[in-house]
C-alpha cells in the first residue's frame, strides 16, 4: 500500500535495563522496518517541561525529516505553563500538546488544565492524553467527561491515546458522540477487532495510529492496523491521512 504513514505518539526516552533505547540510528532502523515516514515525538520524563521540550527539539533537529516535535507542559507549574506554550508553538514549531494527568494526580478534565485548554482553544491545536486514570471515580463516564471539554473548549481537539488499540466501547462511543474527540491505536494489549472497532465506531476518518516508540515495537503497532479487516482507503486514513489534515502536516 502506497501511503503516508505516520506515527502520532512517540516518546524519547531511555530506560536501558528494559531494554528502551532511543538511540536516532536504531529509532531510524525500525522506523524503516515499520514502513514509518514520520514520527511525532515527545518528551514527558522530567519535571521541568522546558527541559522536556528542549530534548525533543534538539532530537528532532538532528533528523528534521524523519521526526516532529510534541510539546509538553504540566498544571504542577501554573505560572510558568503558558508562557512555555507560547515558546512551544510560536518559536520551536511543536505540533501539538501532549499532557500526562497520571503525574499529577488528577484527570484531564480536572479545572487546573483549563488555563492550557484556553490556550490550544485559542488556536485551534490538539491535545493528547489517556482517556480515563487509576484515580478515576469508578462511576465516570468518558461521553460526559469529553462532552463537557468539547462544550467549554470546542476548537481544541481531544486524542485519546491507546483508545483504537483496545477498542474500549466507552472511548469509542465517546469519539462517535463528539466530533472533535480522536483514537489513538498503540499499546501493550488489546482486543482483537480493536482497531476495526474504533474505525466502526468512530469513523475512519477519527482514528490515528501509533506506536508508543520506543516502548514498544512499531513494527507490531502497525501490524494492528495493516491486519485489520477494515477497507485500504480506511488503512491509508488512519496510517497517514488524519495526522497530515488534524495537524496540517506537509510530507
Amino acid at each position: 500500500m502506497n501511503t503516508p504513514v505516520i506515527d502520532f505518539h512517540s516518546h524519547l526516552a531511555r530506560w536501558e535495563r528494559h531494554g528502551v533505547d532511543d538511540e536516532p540510528s536504531r529509532y531510524l532502523r525500525i522506523m524503516d522496518a515499520a514502513g514509518i515516514d514520520q514520527s511525532l515525538v515527545n518528551c514527558i520524563y522530567y519535571g521541568d517541561a522546558r527541559r522536556n521540550n528542549d530534548i525533543t527539539v534538539d532530537f528532532v533537529a538532528n533528523n528534521p525529516d524523519r521526526f516532529l516535535a510534541v510539546a509538553f507542559v504540566t498544571p504542577h507549574y501554573p505560572n510558568e505553563a503558558v508562557s512555555e506554550l507560547e515558546r512551544c508553538f510560536d518559536d520551536l514549531s511543536m505540533k501539538f500538546l501532549k499532557i500526562y494527568p497520571d503525574y499529577f494526580g488528577k484527570p484531564n478534565d480536572d479545572p487546573a488544565y483549563f488555563p492550557i485548554y484556553e490556550f490550544l482553544n485559542d488556536r485551534g491545536l490538539a491535545v493528547m492524553a489517556h482517556p480515563a486514570y487509576p484515580f478515576d471515580d469508578p462511576d465516570v463516564i468518558l461521553t460526559k467527561r469529553y462532552t463537557a471539554l468539547a462544550e467549554r473548549f470546542p476548537r481544541v481537539r481531544w486524542v485519546l491515546a491507546h483508545a483504537a488499540g483496545t477498542g474500549s466501547p466507552d472511548a469509542v462511543e465517546a469519539a462517535r458522540a463528539v466530533p472533535t474527540v480522536y483514537l489513538e491505536t498503540c499499546g501493550s494489549g488489546g482486543n482483537h477487532n480493536g482497531v476495526k472497532s474504533a474505525v466502526d465506531g468512530a469513523g475512519a476518518d477519527r482514528v490515528l495510529f501509533g506506536t508508543d516508540m520506543p516502548l514498544l515495537d512499531a513494527r507490531h503497532q502497525i501490524a494492528k492496523v495493516t491486519t485489520a479487516n477494515i477497507s485500504d482507503e480506511a488503512k491509508q486514513r488512519v496510517l497517514g491521512l488524519n495526522a497530515i489534515e488534524l495537524l496540517g502536516l506537509e510530507t
